[in-house]
C-alpha cells in the first residue's frame, strides 16, 4: 500500500465554507462505526472489508467518513487512496464527571495521543475533541467550565498539529455551550418535520455566526419510520441542508451493523446498507443528493416557490430560470482593494449578472484601475448600442464603468447604477469587499425562497488583513445586521445586500442627503415603513477589509456620526433624546455593545431534562456604556475637572469620573473577541482605545452635524399678514376651517405637504409613531408640529382644526443648557466677593421671551401659509370665537 503524501493539501476553513487546494470543499459524509473490535481490538472492520465499505462509500458520492474512534493508519491510507477524508470522534470518558485533576489529564492526554497517532495525515479532515458531553453533567459542572475546558482540549489538540481543524459535536440539549477556540460549529440534530429542521437550522446559523457549520450527524430509522418515509425525510434534509448555506452535512449511519457498550445494537436500523452490505432503498436516495449538492437550483423548488412577486406591469423571472442580477459598486478612492473587489466579482458562481462600477469622482488611481479592466461608459440609460458596444471587448466582459466628475456621495453614485441597470435583482457591494464566489447564489435563492423584497448577508475580516483592522473589526461602530428572527432582518449593511429593483424604484432609491454613510440605514427603515421585509442570508458573506489605522477608523466614525445627524432628523423615532439608535432586533457585530457583568440564564428544563435546551443571554450593560459618551465627558467629567482646579477637594471625585469610562472601556476590550492569529501585545490596550475614542468622536460629529443644519430664513417666508398677525393678540395655536362638503382630511394633508415641497420648507412627515402630522424646520431655534382633526357636522358638513405646536429645536435647547450651566459656574466662581452675581440669572427670562417671539413668528408664518392653502380649496376660515354649529355662525375670513 502507498504511502500517504504529506505534501498534499489539506482542508481548511473559508469563511463559512471550507477549501482544498483551490476549491471549495463542501462536506457530504457517512458516519462509520463502530463495530465490534478485531483482532488488534480496535473498532474497525478488517483492511479488507473496511476497503469494500470504502469503495460503496465512495459509489454514494460522499467525501467524508466520520468515525468515532482513532482510526489506524492503515484506514486513512485507504480512506485517501479513495479521495475520501476522516472526521475524527476522539473518545475519552466524557459521561464521567469532570471533579477531578486525573480525569481531566486523561481527556487531554487521549486527544494529544490521537492527534499524535494521526501524524498530519492528509487525508483526516478535522478532529471533534468530544461528542454531545451529557447535558445533566454540564449543568453540574456550569456551562462555562465546560466551554473552557472544550477550548484546553483544542489547545492540546494545537500543540501536536497547529494546522489541524478542531471541533466540538454539539448537540441540542446543550446548544448553550460556546467554546471560543473551535474552527468551525458542528451539530447533530435529529429532527423529523421539515419546517422545524429547516427553523432549527436557520437558528444554528446565526449561533455560528462567521464561522462554518456542518450538520455533524442526522438520521432516520428504518425500523420506527419505515424505509419509505425515511427516504422522503433523508432527501429534504439534505436539501434543505445545503440550501440552509451549511457548510456540509454527515448521515448517520453507513451500516445497520452498529456495536456499542460491548453488544450489537439490535433495535435501531439507521443504516442506508444492511449488515450484510446490501444497499437500502435510502442508499439510492442519498446517492441522488449527495451527487446533486451543494447546488439544488436557486430558490424554492417550483412546487414551493413563493407566488408573489412585483407590482403590476413588472415580469418576474420564470420558475427554474436565474433572474438577472446587476451589482453596484459605488467606489470613491477605493484604490487599495479595487482590484481585489473587481476580481472576486468575475469569479461568481452566478449564471447571469452585470458589474456596474461607479467611481464618484475619485482622486487617487481610481481611473487607471478601471482603464485596465474596462472602459468608462458615460451615465446613459441602460441598454443604448453605444453602452452594449463599450463592455464587449473590454477585459471584464460583465463590467460596466459608470463616471461622476466629481464627488457627489455614496447615495447619488448608488442611484446612478440603479438607473443604469438592467438586472430584476441589485446587488450592492464596496470596493473595500471582496465576494465569495457562491455570494450571489446564496443572497438570490435566500430571496426567492422567502417573502423578503431584499436581503443581507455578513461581512467577514479577510485572513490576509492587519491586526489593526483585527482590533477596528471588534472595537465599537462596525458595519452590522439586526436581526429580529432567525431569517427576518431589521438592518442589513450596505456592504452587502441585495434588493428587487421595483422594490427600490417604489420608494425612489437612495436619499441624495446621506454621501457618506446611513444610506442603508435610512433605505432599510423607509422599505419597512412601506409594508416590506427584509432578510438575511448567513452564508452570502464577502470579506470587508476593515480600517488599517486609528485615524483612518476615526475619519470613518466622524461620517458615521454626521450620518446619525441626518438620520436623527429624517426617523427621529429611531432615536433616543442623545442621538443614539434604538434597534428593536438584536445587533450581531464582533464589537460588544456593552460590557457583560451578569452571567446568562439557561433554560434546562424540569430537573435539566429539556430536549432543546436554550441560552438566554444577558443583556450588555448598555447603561454603563452611558459613562463613556461625549455627553458624559462634557457635562460631568469635563465641569469637574475645572472645579477640581479651584476646589482642591474635588480633585478625587474628578478622577473618579474620569477614570470610570476608562476601567469600562479597558474591560470591554478585555471581552472582545479577537480573532486567534491577529492578536499582538497591543491588540486589547488597541481595543481599550478604540472604544474610548470612538463615543466621543461619533458623538461630536453627530452633533456637530445636527447643530449646523441649515435652518429656513423665515424673513424670506414673511408678508404683511403675517406681520399683522403676529403683532395681533389673537392666539395662534390653532386655526379652524369650515367645509360645506364633507371631504377626506388625508386630502388636506398631501395639499400641505405638497405645497411644503413646492415652498422648499424642510419638514418631517409622520410615519405612524408621532402625535402630529409632520413637523415643519421653522428656524434655528424653533419648529412647528401641526396636528389636524375632522369634525363631521350635520348636513354632510365638516370643519378641519389644525393645532400648531411650536416647540423648541435642538440648538435652542442646547444654547439654554449651555446658557444655564455657564451661568451657575460664574456664580459659583465669584459669589464670594460679589453678592450681586445672582443677578446674572435675569439674562434667562429674556432668552425665553426671545424663544416665544420666534416662535410666534413661526405660527403666525404657518397660519397664512395654511389660509392661502384652505382658500384655494374653498374653505371658509373660522374665528376662535365663532359659532361652528352652521355656516351662518361662522366668521369667515
Amino acid at each position: 500500500m502507498a504511502v500517504a503524501d504529506s505534501s498534499r493539501p489539506r482542508v481548511i476553513v473559508d469563511g463559512k465554507f471550507f477549501r482544498l487546494g483551490q476549491k471549495k470543499f463542501f462536506i457530504k459524509g457517512i458516519a462509520y462505526g463502530p463495530f465490534k473490535p478485531n483482532a488488534q481490538g480496535l473498532p474497525f472492520a478488517v483492511p479488507e472489508l473496511t476497503a469494500l465499505d470504502l469503495n460503496q462509500i465512495r459509489e454514494l458520492g460522499a467525501n467524508v467518513v466520520r468515525v468515532y474512534d482513532v482510526p489506524p493508519r492503515w484506514f486513512l491510507d485507504l480512506a485517501l487512496t479513495r479521495e475520501l477524508r476522516v472526521f475524527v470522534d476522539i473518545p475519552w470518558n466524557k459521561h464521567l464527571s469532570l471533579d477531578s485533576d486525573e480525569r481531566r489529564d486523561a481527556a487531554r492526554d487521549a486527544v494529544r495521543r490521537a492527534v499524535a497517532a494521526c501524524a498530519q495525515h492528509p487525508a483526516i479532515f478535522a478532529y471533534s475533541v468530544a461528542n454531545e458531553i451529557p447535558p445533566d453533567l454540564v449543568r453540574w459542572h456550569g456551562a462555562a467550565k465546560i466551554s473552557d475546558f472544550i477550548d484546553e482540549l483544542v489547545a492540546a489538540a494545537k500543540v501536536v498539529d497547529p494546522n489541524c481543524l478542531c471541533t466540538y459535536s454539539n448537540f441540542p440539549p446543550t446548544e448553550f455551550l460556546q467554546p471560543r477556540s473551535l474552527d468551525f460549529v458542528c451539530f447533530n440534530v435529529y429532527l423529523h418535520q421539515e419546517q422545524p429542521f429547516k427553523n432549527y437550522l436557520a437558528r444554528l446559523q446565526m449561533m455560528a455566526e462567521g464561522k462554518p457549520l456542518l450538520l455533524g450527524e442526522f438520521g432516520v430509522d428504518s425500523l420506527r419510520e419505515g424505509e419509505a418515509h425515511k427516504c422522503e425525510m433523508l432527501a429534504w434534509q439534505i436539501e434543505n441542508t445545503f440550501r440552509g448555506g451549511l457548510a456540509g452535512a454527515v448521515v448517520f449511519t453507513y451500516t445497520d451493523e452498529w456495536y456499542r457498550d460491548g453488544r450489537f445494537i439490535e433495535d435501531w436500523k439507521m443504516g442506508l446498507v444492511t449488515k450484510e452490505r446490501q444497499p437500502k432503498k435510502s442508499f439510492a436516495v442519498v446517492q441522488k443528493m449527495f451527487h446533486a449538492a451543494p447546488n439544488f437550483g436557486l430558490g424554492a423548488p417550483a412546487s414551493r416557490r413563493r407566488v408573489s412577486g412585483p407590482p403590476a406591469g413588472e415580469t418576474p423571472a420564470l420558475p427554474g430560470k436565474p433572474p438577472k442580477v446587476s451589482i453596484v459598486v459605488a467606489s470613491y478612492n477605493g484604490d487599495r482593494t479595487l482590484k481585489a473587489c473587481l476580481d472576486s466579482l468575475q469569479r461568481l458562481n452566478y449564471p447571469d449578472y452585470e458589474i456596474l462600477l461607479v467611481d464618484d469622482g475619485s482622486t487617487d488611481s481610481t481611473a487607471q484601475i478601471v482603464t485596465e479592466v474596462g472602459r468608462v461608459t458615460p451615465c446613459a440609460p441602460p441598454g443604448s448600442n453605444e453602452e452594449r458596444r463599450a463592455r464587449s471587448d473590454a477585459p471584464y466582459p460583465s463590467l460596466i464603468c459608470l463616471c461622476h466628475e466629481k464627488n457627489l456621495g455614496l447615495s447619488v453614485a448608488r442611484n446612478t447604477g440603479i438607473a443604469a441597470a438592467t438586472g430584476e435583482i441589485i446587488a450592492f457591494t464596496d470596493a473595500d469587499c471582496r465576494a465569495d464566489e457562491d455570494w450571489l447564489h446564496y443572497l438570490v435563492s435566500d430571496l426567492l425562497d422567502s417573502e423578503f423584497i431584499g436581503i443581507g448577508g455578513p461581512n467577514l475580516l479577510p485572513p490576509e488583513d492587519s491586526p489593526v483592522a483585527a482590533a477596528v473589526m471588534v472595537s465599537p461602530g462596525g458595519p452590522a445586521h439586526v436581526m429580529l428572527t432567525d431569517r427576518e432582518a431589521e438592518h442589513i449593511p450596505g456592504c452587502n445586500m441585495a434588493f428587487y429593483k421595483w422594490a427600490l424604484d417604489g420608494i425612489g432609491g437612495f436619499d441624495p442627503i446621506f454621501m457618506k454613510a446611513g444610506d442603508d440605514v435610512d433605505l432599510c427603515w423607509r422599505l419597512q415603513q412601506a409594508g416590506h421585509k427584509i432578510g438575511f442570508s448567513p452564508s452570502g458573506f464577502v470579506w470587508h477589509y476593515r480600517r488599517s489605522t486609528i485615524g483612518a477608523y476615526l475619519k470613518q466614525q466622524q461620517g458615521y456620526g454626521e450620518a446619525e445627524a441626518l438620520l436623527v432628523r429624517k426617523h427621529p423615532e429611531n432615536f433616543n433624546s442623545f442621538g443614539g439608535g434604538l434597534w428593536r432586533g438584536r445587533i450581531y457585530a464582533p464589537a460588544k455593545f456593552g460590557i457583560e457583568v451578569r452571567r446568562s440564564v439557561i433554560y434546562h428544563g424540569l430537573f435539566g431534562s429539556a430536549g432543546f435546551q436554550k441560552l438566554y443571554a444577558s443583556e450588555p450593560a448598555t447603561m454603563l456604556m452611558l459613562c463613556t459618551t461625549l455627553e458624559y465627558h462634557l457635562f460631568i467629567v469635563l465641569p469637574l475637572l475645572v472645579l477640581s482646579a479651584i476646589f482642591n477637594h474635588l480633585a478625587p471625585v474628578a478622577i473618579a469620573s474620569l477614570l470610570i469610562p476608562i476601567c469600562i472601556c479597558a474591560a470591554a476590550s478585555l471581552q472582545a473577541v479577537l480573532p486567534k492569529n491577529k492578536t499582538d501585545w497591543w491588540s486589547r490596550p488597541l481595543v481599550a482605545l478604540l472604544f474610548f475614542l470612538q463615543p466621543i468622536v461619533r458623538g461630536w460629529a453627530r452633533y456637530q452635524g445636527r447643530l449646523t443644519l441649515q435652518p429656513l430664513t423665515l424673513a424670506g417666508q414673511e408678508s404683511l399678514d403675517s406681520l399683522a398677525l403676529r403683532h395681533s393678540k389673537q392666539s395662534l395655536d390653532e386655526v379652524q376651517y369650515w367645509a360645506e362638503q364633507r371631504f377626506e382630511r388625508l386630502d388636506f394633508v398631501t395639499a400641505i405637504l405638497k405645497r411644503l415641497d413646492q415652498k422648499n420648507w424642510p419638514h418631517r412627515t409622520d410615519i405612524g409613531w408621532s402625535a402630529f402630522d409632520m413637523e415643519i424646520y421653522g428656524s434655528r431655534w424653533s419648529h412647528l408640529q401641526l396636528t389636524t382633526v375632522a369634525e363631521d357636522h350635520p348636513n354632510r358638513r365638516q370643519m378641519i382644526r389644525c393645532r400648531l405646536r411650536a416647540v423648541a429645536s435642538l440648538k435652542a435647547k442646547v444654547a439654554c443648557v449651555t446658557l444655564l450651566g455657564g451661568e451657575l459656574l460664574l456664580i459659583g466662581l465669584i459669589s464670594a466677593w460679589r453678592p450681586w452675581s445672582w443677578l446674572i440669572l435675569l439674562s434667562l427670562p429674556l432668552c425665553v421671551w426671545l424663544l416665544l417671539r420666534d416662535q410666534r413668528k413661526l405660527q403666525s408664518i404657518a397660519t397664512v401659509f395654511l389660509d392661502e392653502l384652505a382658500k384655494e380649496r374653498g374653505l371658509a376660515k373660522i374665528h376662535a370665537d365663532a359659532e361652528t354649529q352652521a355656516p351662518s355662525g361662522a366668521k369667515s375670513l
